[in-house]
């Protein structure tokens, strides 16, 4: 009857602690998940954030639909930019997606 405990593996009475192995890969993997993914994430937002706190009038901007437009006025929340001649769209902040030329610059 003896033989038969032993070939089960373990005793349940080991309180249930996990393995220090178990723990040590487990932080690995965490650590190759925040350099891989996580701060470069972060970086990106940042910049994204930098740069819309940027926007200035004149600036040559694309939104992240593709419109390409000259920021004529600004809020906190709404971009208003010039597509074309005297046609002008408001674009919420948010959805600017980069900016091509800052004012001033040719």
């Amino acid at each position: 009857m003896i033989d038969i405990a032993y070939a089960m593996g373990k005793a349940p009475g080991n309180g249930g602690s996990p393995d220090f192995s178990f723990m040590i890969v487990m932080a690995i993997l965490f650590a190759i998940f925040y350099f891989l993914l996580i701060r470069p994430q972060q970086k990106k937002q940042k910049e994204l954030k930098e740069m819309l706190d940027n926007l200035a009038h004149g600036d040559i901007v694309i939104t992240t639909g593709g419109i390409h437009g000259k920021v004529t006025a600004l809020t906190d929340t709404v971009v208003t930019l010039e597509i074309a001649d005297k046609v002008r769209i408001k674009v919420s902040r948010n959805f600017i997606g980069g900016v091509l030329q800052k004012a001033g610059k040719e």
